[in-house]
C-alpha cells in the first residue's frame, strides 16, 4: 500500500542500494508492503522526506482545481494531486472546493440574480459556461470547472496520482456510492491503482466510513484532528489522520504512528496547509508521513520530500 513514485525512482534505488549495502534490503526494511521492494514510509521519510501533496493542484500558481493546476503541478515534478468533488443539480461530478461558484468562477456576471450562485442549484452545462481562470490572472482565462471525468482523464494521462476529497457529503446523499462508480468506470478501482494512485478523504468521518465499508480495499483518510483517547475508533474504517497543522504536535503524530489502521498498517499523518518552509520543516520534525500544500516546490525544497 505504500510504494514508492515514480518521480522518486532514483531515489528509491540509491536507498535500496544503501540499505543493501548495510547488510539489508528495501524489501526487508519493509514487509507487507503494496510492491515488492518498496521502502515502508518510515524509511521513504527518513531518507526521502514527506510526500509532498500539491494541493487543488499547484494553487499557489495556477487556479485551483482546473486542468492547468493539475497540469502545472506535472510541469514542476509532482504526480501526487489533491481535489474537491461536489455534484451539480442535474448529478454530475464536479470538481470544486467552495459550495458556491461565486469566489473562483464569473458566475455572477453569467448568472445574475441566482444568489447564493450553489454548485447544487446550476447544471453541469451551466457550469461548463462559466470561466474558472481569469479570477486568478489574465493568462488563464477560458479554464473551466472540470467534471470530475475529465479531471481524472487528465490525471490519468498525466500518470499522476489522487488524494480525492468528497467536499460537504451532507449535501448531496449518495455521493460515495457515485463516486466510486464513476472511479470504478475509468479503471480506477483496479489493484494497480488501488494500491498506488488513490486516496479518498473527507472532513465527515461518516463519508469516510461509506467509502471503507464500499470498497474495503481502498486507502482513506479523515480530514481532522480527534483526541488522542478517539484515535482507536477512527482506526477501525480509516488508514490516515489527515489534520491542519496548527492543531498537531510531536506526541499526537506519535499516537496515530502508534495505531494500526483499517488494512493493518500503522496509521499516517498527513498535514495540511503547509506554505512555508520554516512550517514545513517544523511538521518534518513532528514526523508527519505527508504535507498537502498549495506551494510544492517550496515545501520540496525545504524538507526533501518526493
Amino acid at each position: 500500500m505504500y510504494v514508492v513514485r515514480p518521480a522518486a525512482a532514483a531515489a528509491a534505488a540509491f536507498l535500496g542500494l544503501a540499505l543493501s549495502l548495510l547488510g539489508g534490503t528495501a524489501a526487508s526494511a519493509a514487509p507487507g508492503t503494496g510492491s515488492p521492494g518498496a521502502p515502508s514510509a518510515t524509511t521513504q521519510k527518513r531518507f526521502l522526506g514527506p510526500v509532498v501533496y500539491a494541493h487543488r493542484g499547484a494553487s499557489a500558481y495556477a487556479p485551483e482545481n482546473t486542468i492547468e493546476a493539475i497540469d502545472r503541478a506535472l510541469w514542476m515534478g509532482f504526480d501526487w494531486v489533491e481535489n474537491d468533488v461536489q455534484r451539480t443539480s442535474d448529478g454530475e461530478l464536479v470538481v470544486i472546493h467552495d459550495d458556491t461558484l461565486a469566489r473562483t468562477t464569473n458566475v455572477e456576471q453569467v448568472f445574475p440574480g441566482r444568489e447564493p450562485w450553489r454548485v447544487k442549484d446550476f447544471t453541469a452545462a451551466e457550469i461548463a459556461r462559466l470561466d474558472a481562470g481569469s479570477w486568478f490572472g489574465p493568462q488563464f482565462a477560458g479554464a473551466r470547472v472540470p467534471t470530475l471525468r475529465e479531471y481524472m482523464d487528465r490525471v490519468q494521462d498525466n500518470q499522476q496520482r489522487l488524494l480525492l476529497e468528497i467536499k460537504k457529503p451532507e449535501a448531496y446523499p449518495g455521493i460515495e456510492e457515485q463516486t466510486l462508480k464513476l472511479l470504478g468506470e475509468l479503471g480506477w478501482l483496479d489493484e494497480k491503482h488501488v494500491s498506488q494512485r488513490l486516496v479518498v478523504q473527507s472532513f465527515s468521518a461518516d463519508s469516510v466510513r461509506i467509502v471503507h465499508r464500499l470498497r474495503p480495499d481502498l486507502v482513506t483518510a479523515f480530514l481532522g484532528t480527534p483526541t488522542v483517547a478517539d484515535l482507536p475508533r477512527y482506526a477501525e474504517f480509516t488508514d490516515r489522520i489527515n489534520p491542519w497543522h496548527t492543531t498537531i504536535s510531536a506526541d499526537w503524530v506519535k499516537a496515530v504512528h502508534g495505531l494500526r489502521g483499517a488494512h493493518g498498517k500503522a496509521m499516517e499523518v498527513d498535514t495540511w496547509i503547509v506554505d512555508d518552509a520554516t512550517t514545513a520543516r517544523k511538521v518534518r520534525e513532528m514526523g508527519v508521513d505527508g504535507i498537502i500544500t498549495n506551494m510544492p516546490d517550496v515545501v520540496r525544497e525545504a524538507v526533501g520530500g518526493f
